[in-house]
Formats: structure tokens, sequence, C-alpha cells
């Protein structure tokens, strides 16, 4: 399942002792930096003496704030420094054993500098490009000897982030390859390898994902807060798509989206309308002070109130009057939102099939109360108080008097449209704030589908918890075209006053978090069967590289496989993008019974750990 790549050696064979970097804005002074850092010989080239100046006080700056944290000492800062020379002349660099190029996008002006570089260098130095969506085997064309061009994408800011992509083309030397990788590994970095391709690992598999934000922001699907706090505390993402596109630069985006789609000719990489309409209008970002959200001013990270910022008028209310709660299910999910009920002071009645699995709930919500007791972030009194308002029963006529129904089933849609009918019989109804509210946790099932069973559509909503349910704080609302404003606002209060942060969205595959997240999943299972990189290069590259909780491969398996197969089906069969369609590979897993954690083998073997 993964290319053949040559492994690190300890240490390179060439000796890298000068090492030049072309190009001193803010990643080439980094680059400098990280070099110099760890005792080599730097000769930083800029076109003229400004350019040279401003890289100075780059470096200036970036270790100056290392010694006010105290991460250097004003000996060792001078002394870095002093390792660093300045020049103006690519001729300069005849000597350096590596020579890293970090100059603006542009693929005629890195041409120009890689050919005049060819004539400078020994015959055995190294030349590298820093590029983040250019060809680096085009740009080994401008060379004599393109075996010994490589790309080094370094993030941003490269003093701080350990993650290097290693760029292969299908000229490059292999020991040249190893000879970089050791290099890097030796100043600290975690190094990558990986086909040259439009976006590499990282901005593949994160700008598709972005862009996808993007396009469900244009279709006015959910709110730009709703989808940012979606991915924020539905898959413990730093920050939001929309808001790291307002970091990123939307015209930066919207460039490498462009270079990645002209290459592949991939349609979730083809850059949304809004886009290309945000960035001619100025409106780029954090850098201008506006892009998806308005800034304090150009270059500030403080959101300020515009527009399109809710009110706190609008904050939800009870339309209906929720005293009592009844829950269907007594699996994990279903134990944990009558756990979630219980603590936040509401009687809970929960439903089993059997009485086993009823006091099944309770053993499940004293272990866990155990747990927070040992730790002593609970007692003994709120235990048995909690366990107190939990009453289990075995019939669903119990839910008669309830005010709102959870169901938390199994995911079948026709047993819970059996089960939405029994319901729709039991429950009170009413207009007007008189009915029982029934809700559903399904992860991927249209709602409307359970609504359409009842004599009471209006009442019918989607309240999709996250796993575990007494720890994610994340409630995606799901409306359907009939459920009553009321109904929606009373769920969203309910979720307030439990302590959780209910996004809305409408009634389509995936909602706001799946529909996201997915799709990125599926791209990466995509990369690894084209052998362009091994499944632990690109779960390191998304964690290293954009801070994310887990790399894809280690969600997949913990998730299973077999539920991100029918999750991704259900996304392609609501949508019919190409691009959703579900990769072979994650299907032949399934197929061979390899669905991850709870199999013991998915993308890795668990049998000897």
């Amino acid at each position: 399942m993964s290319p053949e790549i040559p492994e690190t050696p300890e240490s390179p064979a060439r000796s890298f002792t000068t090492i030049g970097v072309v190009g001193l804005g803010t990643m080439g002074a980094g680059i400098a930096e990280v070099f110099a850092r760890n005792g080599h010989a730097v000769i930083g080239v800029e076109l003229n003496d400004e350019g040279v100046e401003r890289g100075r006080q780059h470096l200036t700056n970036s270790t100056d704030r290392a010694v006010e944290r105290e991460k250097m000492s004003q000996a060792e800062q001078a002394e870095l420094l002093g390792r660093i020379s300045y020049s103006t002349s690519l001729k300069d660099l005849s000597d350096a054993d590596l020579v890293v190029e970090a100059v603006v996008e542009s693929m005629e002006t890195k041409l120009a500098i890689f050919s005049e570089l060819d004539a400078i260098v020994s015959p055995g130095a190294v030349l590298a490009t820093n590029t983040s969506s250019l060809s680096v085997t085009q740009l080994s064309t401008g060379t004599s000897s393109p075996g010994r061009v490589v790309g080094v994408h370094f993030f941003n800011p490269a003093p701080v982030q350990n993650l290097v992509e290693v760029v292969r083309t299908v000229v490059t030397e292999p020991d040249v390859l190893s000879d970089v990788q050791a290099l890097l590994v030796s100043l600290g970095k975690s190094p990558v390898v990986c086909g040259d391709k439009a976006g590499f690992i990282a901005n593949t598999l994160l700008f598709g994902y972005l862009n996808h934000a993007a396009s469900m922001f244009e279709g006015r699907y959910a709110s730009r807060e709703d989808i940012d706090a979606g991915m924020r505390f539905g898959c413990g993402y730093p920050m939001g798509p929309l808001a790291l596109l307002d970091l990123i630069g939307l015209d930066t985006a919207y460039e490498i989206l462009e270079t990645m789609y002209l290459q592949g000719r991939d349609r979730l990489h083809a850059p949304a309308p809004i886009l290309k309409q945000m960035v001619t209008a100025g409106l780029l970002g954090r850098k201008t002070g506006r892009g998806f959200y308005t800034y304090e001013a150009p270059d500030s990270s403080t959101i300020v109130v515009d527009d399109k910022t809710p009110s706190a008028d609008e904050a939800p209310a009870f339309k209906h009057d929720i005293k009592q709660v009844g829950v269907v299910g007594t699996g994990t999910m279903a134990a944990g939102i009558a756990e979630v009920f219980a603590k936040s002071g509401y009687d809970v009645l929960y439903v089993g099939r059997s009485a086993e699995k009823v006091e099944g709930v309770v053993a499940t919500v004293t272990k866990n109360f155990d747990k927070q007791i040992q730790r002593g972030r609970a007692t003994e009194e709120s235990k048995t108080e909690v366990l107190a308002r939990l009453t289990g029963s075995t019939s669903l006529e119990d839910l008669k008097d309830v005010d709102i129904v959870v169901e938390a089933i199994a995911e079948d849609l026709a047993i819970k449209t059996t089960l939405f009918e029994n319901l729709d019989e039991i429950c009170r109804g009413g207009r007007g704030g008189a009915g029982a509210i029934l809700a559903t946790t399904t992860s991927s099932l249209p709602i409307i589908s359970m609504a359409k069973v009842t004599s009471r559509p209006q009442d019918v909503i989607g309240m999709h918890f996250f796993n575990p349910a007494t720890v994610m704080k994340l409630v995606e609302v799901v409306s359907t075209v009939s459920t009553d404003e009321d109904v929606t606002e009373t769920t969203r209060a309910l979720c307030a006053k439990v302590g959780k942060v209910a996004v809305s969205c409408g009634d389509r595959a995936g909602f706001i978090v799946n529909a996201l997240l997915f799709p990125y999943l599926n791209d990466a299972v995509k990369m690894l069967e084209a052998h362009y990189a091994t499944a632990d290069d690109i779960d390191l590259a998304m964690k290293q590289g954009c801070a994310l909780p887990m790399g894809p491969f280690e969600l997949l398996d913990v998730v299973g496989n077999d539920v991100s197969l029918a999750i991704q089906k259900e996304l392609y069969s609501e949508f019919r993008e190409p691009g959703f369609a579900p990769a072979p590979l994650l299907e032949h897993l399934v197929t061979a019974g390899y669905l991850g954690r709870k199999t013991k083998r998915g993308f890795r073997d668990y049998s000897r750990r």
C-alpha cells in the first residue's frame, strides 16, 4: 500500500557544511535561522540591499522573540546571527553544499535562479526548492543535472514547525533524497517523502477540505460560525476552516487550489466561486482586515462584530417546556446522552429492549462516575443525585408524558422509521409547544424519512451528539424542510442548557462535520492507494503540518473502516460528486474484514501492539 522509499540513513553521505538560502522573506529567513541554529554556515542572498536588510530584520526579530521567551540566551543569539552572511549575488554561493531557494511562487523566476545556480555551485552540491505548489520536476529542467534537484517544503514559521515535505521527482537521485532526509533529521525536523504533485501531501488534503467548507458557506447551508465550530468541537481541530482560510490568505488559497486543479483536474480542487469573488474584491483575510470574518485591523487576529455576526439578542430560548427527557436505546451513545441530561438536572426515562440492557446503562453511568470520583472531578453525592434522575424501562409506552425523546438506536433506517411511527402514537401531540419533540441522533440517515411517517413532521429534528457524548461538546441540530422553527430554537436552547455547543444545518448527508471530514479521509486513502506517500508520512504531515489531533489513517482505524465506507457511500449517493466515490482500497479493506482497531487490523496491524 506504500511506495518504495529509501530508509533515512543515520547521517548523510554528503557533508553539508555551508548552506545557501536564496530569498530572505519570512520563509527564507526562517529557513536560514534553522540551519544557523544547528551550527551551519549560511549565506543568504537577496535581490538588492533593501531585501538583505529586510531579511536581516526578520532574523533579528525572530531571535529576539526567542530570547524574550528564554528559548535562547543573548550569547546564543549572537552566535547564531554570526553564522549568517549576506549577499546580493548568487555567485557567492559557489562553495555551498546545499542551496535552498525560497523566492516568490513564480515558475519563471525560480527557473532563472536554478539555471544560474547550476553554473555556479559544484557538481556535488544539492539544489532544493521550498515551493509549496509548483512542479519540482519542471524546475529541475533548468539545470544540467536534474537528479540533484529536490523539493524541501518547510512550513511557516520554519524555526517552529517540524514538518518538512521532501519532494522527489522521477529523476531525483536516491542518495540526494536520503542525504537531504538525514540532514533534516539532524536539524530536529520530521521529513516526509512524497512525489512531485501540486500540493504535495498536506496542501492536497488540506485545501480540498478548505475548498469544500467555502462551498458549504457559499451555498448558505450553515453559518460561518457554525461551520467553524463544527470542526473545532466535533473534530478537535485547532481552527475552523473559514478562519483558517482567513489566516492563510484567500489569495494564497485561491492560487494553490488553481494550481492543483490545473494539474490534476479534480473538481474538488476547482476554487469555489466565492473565493475568486472575495479575492477580486480585496477581501483576502486577516492581512487586509476582512475575509470570511472582519478583523480589528489589517494583520490583526481579533475578530470584530460585522453584519453577519449573530446578535446576542438572538440567543435561543425555550419555546417548548422541557422537564422530562426520554432516551431510546441503551448503547454507548444512548447511555452517554442519558448521563448528559441527568447531570444537567433533567429527569430521564430511558427505554431498552431488555431488563439486562436497561441495567447496563446504570452500570455504565456508575463506572463513569467512579472514574471521575477517583480523579477528584465528582463526588459520591453527585453520583447519587444523577442516578436518582435516571429511570429505566423496557416499554416505549412509558414515554407518553416526556417532553422530548432522543432516539439513539442502530443506524438502520427501517428500524428507526418503525420506532418513529410508534413514538408518534405514544408521545404527547399538539401544536404551539404542547407536543413532545421527537429527535434522532443519526449521523448520516435522512431525517425527513423519519419525520414523514409521523403525523407531526414539524416536531421531528436531528440532534446529532458526538461520541463520547459526555465529553464531546458538539451537537449538530439538523432541521428538515418540515421542522418548526420553535422546535429548532428549543433544541438549541436545550443544548446550551446541558453545556453543549449547538450548530444548525439542513437535512442532507453528512450534515456539517461528516460532510467535511470524510471526503478528506477518502482523499487520504486515494493518496495512499496511488503510492504517493506512506500512511506514516501522510499521518505525520497532517498532524505536524496542519496541527490535527490525529492523522487520517489513525482516525480511520479508530472510527472503523466499515463505518467510514458507509458514510462515504451516503455522501456519494446524495451529492453524486465523482470525487466522493469511496476509494477502492477502503472497500477492499472492509471486504477483507480489516476494519481498524476493533478487528486488530485496518490500515495498520494492531495484533502485536
